[in-house]
């Protein structure tokens, strides 16, 4: 009797196993893969999606002909790494003192704060990190010591060819020098990529893709140059040849991703990680006042393309303003989890305004510091102190203004007040900056002054 009892027990307790199991299976089964494409230095107007003409760009298309492409997509800063940090965090990066690029260089991203890898492997996904790093070259501040399962790329900015502080973690975490002449970074990204997709793909995906295109120095093969005969300047020829190579990379993710079945399944994001800088590379910000490094709209306002097929209508616009951190708190609700309110996230998740059942705007408000230059919008007005303006606070309507020619703050000097007592009560929350951005010897500041554009 006893023996009965007991195997009666096992194999109760078996099919619960079984049943645990099964619902497991079917749980990982519907959790959406997740990948983002982050562009580097590309500017606002600079694929098809936002009007270019010069320059085919047709994967990057794809993604807004099937999904949403946002006409006010943000970053939270005005260049690389602070832009990256945003984006990890769902937090604006100065909240921790992230507000230059000379954090990634002599520090990173902060230790305490929870990347949106370490909160995706916790729910179940295979992460992996491929291409430009630039939050910290330490080993505790590297991609796979920051929820990453692998790092295939550059720890700060790079060449494409023989691309210097990289890192293949499936070798070693440790530094490598690229020796091969045929090794161009765009290209290698991509095909990683899609090694990687091939060997997770019974797993929940997140894939994090920031291109080191299009920063400068501009270098292609000669065949991605071979395809734009008809462009004679020689840098722009170079930044068109580097953008194709980069739209046929996303087409080849984009393409395994639907030869393993998992299309309909794939949540992506196109974003670039801040405002062209014009001078230095030709890239065209649509129109936009300012450049990278400036807080008028060319700087902060960027391409932004989402596309999930069967949960968001194909060929959409969405215009209200949207920031990169409000992809964290969008992408932990798309794959199961929960925001839990002690993250002290900026970010809002997305999906309930994009498929209507939350009206409105996800941000009221939204701000920028970045050194003596800053910025408030509320609604569609800005108030702005930006390098190449007045010096004085300018006030601008977006809704009518969107080049920021026509300044309003001289005939309504109390409203640019109020917006400037209420981006100084917000400022005067964030954390000072953890490294300050102006060099260590006084005597190099000319010379950084000079290359910032190009190096920063």
């Amino acid at each position: 009797m006893r023996s009965r009892w007991i195997s009666a027990c096992l194999l109760w307790a078996a099919f619960i196993a079984v049943q645990s199991l099964s619902l497991a299976a079917i749980s990982a089964a519907e959790k959406p893969n997740l990948v983002i494409f982050y562009a580097d230095d590309l500017g606002w107007g600079e694929t098809g999606a936002y009007g270019c003409k010069d320059i085919p760009t047709p994967h990057i298309d794809s993604i807004a002909t099937n999904g949403i492409r946002f006409t006010q997509g943000y970053v939270a800063a005005t260049y690389c790494s602070p832009s990256r940090a945003a984006l990890l965090t769902g937090r604006y990066p100065t909240r921790f003192g992230h507000e230059f690029n000379s954090v990634a260089a002599r520090k990173g991203l902060d230790l305490h704060e929870t990347t949106m890898a370490t909160r995706l492997k916790e729910l179940g996904y295979a992460t992996a990190c491929v291409g430009k790093w630039h939050l910290g070259e330490r080993p505790e501040y590297r991609p796979t010591a920051r929820g990453f399962d692998e790092f295939f790329g550059t720890l700060a900015n790079t060449p494409f060819f023989h691309p210097t502080k990289f890192v293949d973690s499936r070798a070693s975490d440790e530094i490598q020098q690229i020796t091969d002449d045929a090794f161009y970074t765009t290209d290698e990204y991509a095909a990683r990529s899609i090694d990687w997709i091939d060997k997770n793909k019974s797993k929940p995906m997140f894939l994090y893709l920031p291109f080191n295109a299009q920063h400068a120095p501009l270098q292609a093969p000669q065949k991605y140059l071979d395809r734009f005969p008809n462009i004679t300047e020689p840098k722009r020829k170079l930044f068109a040849a580097m953008m194709s190579a980069m739209d046929d990379g996303i087409g080849q993710v984009m393409a395994k991703v639907k030869e393993i079945g998992q299309e309909e399944n794939t949540l992506y994001f196109f974003i670039g990680d801040n405002g062209g800088p014009t001078n230095g590379t030709t890239s065209q910000n649509g129109g936009l006042r300012g450049f990278k490094m400036t807080t008028y709209e060319g700087g902060p306002r960027v391409p932004f393309i989402a596309q999930w097929k069967g949960k968001l209508a194909p060929g959409k616009t969405y215009d209200f303003p949207v920031v990169n951190f409000d992809l964290l708190p969008t992408i932990i609700t798309a794959a199961g989890g929960k925001v839990d309110p002690s993250w002290k996230l900026d970010g809002v998740d997305l999906m309930p305004y994009l498929t209507g059942t939350i009206k409105g705007r996800p941000h009221e408000t939204l701000f920028w510091r970045f050194g003596d230059q800053w910025a408030i919008r509320q609604g569609d007005l800005k108030l702005v102190v930006s390098k190449g303006g007045s010096g004085s606070p300018e006030l601008y309507n977006l809704a009518t203004d969107v080049s920021e020619s026509n300044n309003l703050a001289p005939a309504q000097p109390d409203k640019a007040k109020e917006l400037q007592t209420i981006w100084k009560k917000w400022s005067d929350n964030q954390a000072e900056p953890s490294v300050p951005d102006a060099p260590a010897n006084p005597k190099k500041a000319k010379n950084k002054k000079k290359k910032a554009a190009d190096d920063e």
